[in-house]
């Protein structure tokens, strides 16, 4: 195996998470952010230091997520601020709408981040959204963002009219979607909307899986996670770690990218690179004791259980097994 396999050599598109911290706890969130993180936001040296491995790996444009960015109003102006002084464009900032009160203060919040180079703001529509926050904050910010000539992005406008048809002012259930659009609602939301089942997602939507026993699922699964490396969707977060392939509770420090990693530092995510689940179970069962369950619905969900089981369980504390709260927060 070629030691450029375990090398992330260009950034084609992705994002910065600010914080993990959020009001609420959607059962598809990817990070499995929660009021339960710590309430903690990028720095400043962080992000430039981010940043500036961005450019340097080929890629001129971010977009900016959490968590809930918008949860510190102030602070949101410093990232905008640092990243457009870096010559970093951002495409868009990503809400939940949770932190709308009312059209004044929500606009002045608008305008405040609109001046400092803010143009497109995307608003999450979605029954996971709406377990946590009234649909009437979402139509508000969306009003407030037409007032201040902040450009929308709904995310996606294809739930507007289903959640429109409940009480705005209250949160609703995915139970009560399913008692209303069908027993079926939840199961096909994936047919609508573009979810990955790794994260909290992937505990969301096992029960509609097939579950495979142990021995096909890694028969099935011979080739390295080739997914790691791609760069087309990548994010770093708050801490200055590269998450790759979309591998939530996977992490790369960032002065480590366009080298080769290093095995030892990395032994985990290296594993994975260059033989797959089937090395990482290997590894797992032979130095670290790891007893797999009979059945799993996916290579994604072996590989965070063994994960969970060497941060929670074991305690390990590696580079790539990062950041440890998400195994207590999935």
């Amino acid at each position: 195996m070629s030691e450029s396999y375990h090398k992330i050599e260009y950034l084609h598109s992705g994002g910065i998470i600010t914080n993990y911290y959020c009001t609420s706890r959607c059962r598809h969130c990817l990070y499995a952010s929660c009021p339960e993180w710590e309430n903690e936001y990028i720095k400043e040296d962080t992000l430039a230091a981010i940043i500036h491995k961005i450019r340097e790996l080929g890629c001129s444009s971010v977009h900016i997520g959490g968590g809930e960015p918008f949860l510190n109003p102030g602070r949101l102006e410093d990232v905008l601020k640092t990243t457009y002084q870096s010559g970093m464009h951002i495409e868009y900032i990503e809400t939940n709408s949770s932190w709308y009160r009312d059209s004044k203060s929500a606009c002045h919040i608008l305008t405040r981040l609109k001046n400092k180079g803010l143009s497109t703001l995307l608003i999450s529509i979605s029954p996971f959204h709406n377990e946590y926050i009234p649909f009437s904050k979402v139509i508000g910010v969306i009003q407030a963002c037409r007032k201040s000539g902040i450009q929308i992005f709904p995310w996606i406008q294809d739930f507007y009219p289903e959640i429109s048809a409940f009480n705005p002012d209250k949160k609703h259930t995915l139970i009560e979607y399913e008692e209303k659009y069908g027993e079926d609602y939840i199961k096909n939301i994936p047919s609508r909307y573009w979810i990955t089942y790794r994260g909290r997602a992937l505990k969301t939507y096992a029960r509609f899986m097939e579950k495979q026993p142990l021995h096909k699922l890694l028969s099935m699964a011979k080739r390295s996670c080739s997914e790691l490396l791609d760069t087309h969707h990548f994010h770093f977060d708050l801490y200055g770690s590269y998450l790759p392939g979309l591998c939530s509770g996977l992490s790369i420090q960032s002065e480590d990218l366009g080298e080769n990693l290093d095995k030892k530092k990395y032994p985990f995510l290296t594993v994975l690179m260059e033989k797959g689940i089937n090395g990482l179970f290997t590894l797992a069962e032979k130095n670290y004791q790891f007893i797999p369950k009979p059945t799993y619905v996916s290579k994604c969900e072996l590989c965070t259980d063994i994960r969970s089981f060497l941060v929670k369980e074991l305690k390990l504390n590696y580079p790539d097994l990062q950041p440890v709260p998400f195994y207590e927060y999935v």
